[in-house]
């Protein structure tokens, strides 16, 4: 039995809810504006609703149905930013409105803006926990990186649920990306018992691509596409494996295809990155990383990569500034400490430079001690 299309649907198409449409009764003038608002909303006349409803708010500014209504219209209509700004004045005059709090949040996963997603649909969740908000939470988690964040949201709804194929596939993958492949295993074996399905290959091959088994995870990734070629993530870890694999062309492809239809998946914009610098396309290559870097706001990775292009680009401060913050959280990255030390010599601050070589050779000489003695057990 394959996964419900339709249950992974509001995450896997980023699918948005619209908050339906509501009204008060105000005032007899105003009250005339709202209702032609509201008939101009039912008849998907979206351009002229939004009209209306800043007419309508401009005389009753703290209407929050109203204020919810425009929000959802601009949302549909693409503009999120904006209808951001309109839930936000909602909940300033009903911070306690949970509805325009989750159309809020995902206004803010449409919008790309993942870490605020997640701020908001934690809040939700504090008064109650039903099942859309919680897997769109655990979404978000996955997209920032916070593997044991999904682990520990969804692992007690797992026994309650057996049959939450969506639950399934988010907990399976956030499992065997934490290196839990055994538990993560049971879950894909869940998945797949009825037959076969792309989020079940999928799964399957990120377990072998994390055990370096890069031909047998390329061949899950190629039966998934197979199954299903729009499944969120998959391009992306198909380009990872055709790269391992020596396919350079074809992992580019890969990942434009995934970025495409998922332009906030991690995995592709910092790959994507990655390829871009190797070709000195490094205008397109900073972009990539820098979406990288907002999905995921504490990465290393993202952030060294930043601090190389600022270096390949003579900004020696903006490099210093992104490496010391680095180091900062990561004390022990050699790589970080080296290329801060080529930095402070461009500063002609040989002193500072000096000290992060001798780091470098500490945390090597330490890193040496530590396989020896593996070893010599």
């Amino acid at each position: 039995m394959r996964v419900n299309g339709r249950a992974l649907a509001w995450f896997a198409g980023l699918v948005l809810s619209i908050a339906g449409i509501a009204w008060c009764q105000e005032a007899s003038g105003a009250d005339t504006v709202l209702r032609h608002a509201i008939q101009l909303h039912q008849s998907g006349d979206i351009a002229a609703a939004i009209s209306a409803y800043r007419n309508y708010l401009d005389q009753v500014p703290d209407n929050v149905m109203a204020r919810s209504n425009l929000g959802a219209v601009l949302a549909r209509s693409g503009h999120f930013e904006e209808a951001i700004v309109e839930y936000q004045k909602a909940l300033e005059v009903q911070p306690g409105n949970l509805p325009v709090r989750l159309n809020l949040a995902l206004a803010y996963y449409k919008a790309s803006e993942i870490p605020q997603a997640a701020a908001e649909l934690e809040r939700v969740l504090e008064p109650r926990r039903d099942r859309q908000p919680v897997l769109l939470l655990a979404d978000c988690y996955l997209r920032l990186g916070e593997n044991k964040k999904v682990i520990d949201l969804l692992s007690p709804l797992q026994q309650a649920t057996p049959d939450d194929k969506a639950l399934d596939y988010l907990l399976g993958t956030a499992l065997i990306r934490d290196g839990q492949a055994t538990r993560g295993q049971l879950l894909v074996d869940r998945i797949v018992r009825g037959g076969d399905s792309a989020e079940g290959r999928l799964l399957v091959g990120e377990s072998k691509l994390s055990a370096n088994d890069f031909a047998g995870a390329l061949e899950e990734f190629k039966k998934a596409l197979e199954i299903n070629p729009q499944l969120p993530g998959l391009n992306g870890y198909y380009g990872i494996a055709l790269a391992d694999t020596g396919d350079i062309p074809g992992a580019e492809a890969a990942f434009r295809k995934e970025l495409a239809s998922n332009p906030i998946d991690y995995s592709a914009n910092f790959q994507m990155g990655k390829l871009l610098k190797a070709d000195a396309d490094y205008a397109e290559s900073r972009r990539c990383f820098g979406r990288a870097l907002g999905l995921r706001p504490h990465d290393p990775a993202a952030l060294y990569q930043l601090a190389l292009l600022d270096l390949e680009d003579g900004e020696a401060e903006q490099a210093r500034a992104k490496l010391e913050s680095l180091i900062r959280e990561n004390p022990q990255d050699v790589e970080a400490h080296i290329s801060l030390a080529t930095v402070y010599y461009r500063l002609k601050r040989k002193q500072d430079g000096n000290q992060q070589r001798a780091i470098v050779l500490r945390l090597n000489a330490e890193k040496h001690a530590a396989v020896s003695g593996r070893i010599a057990k």
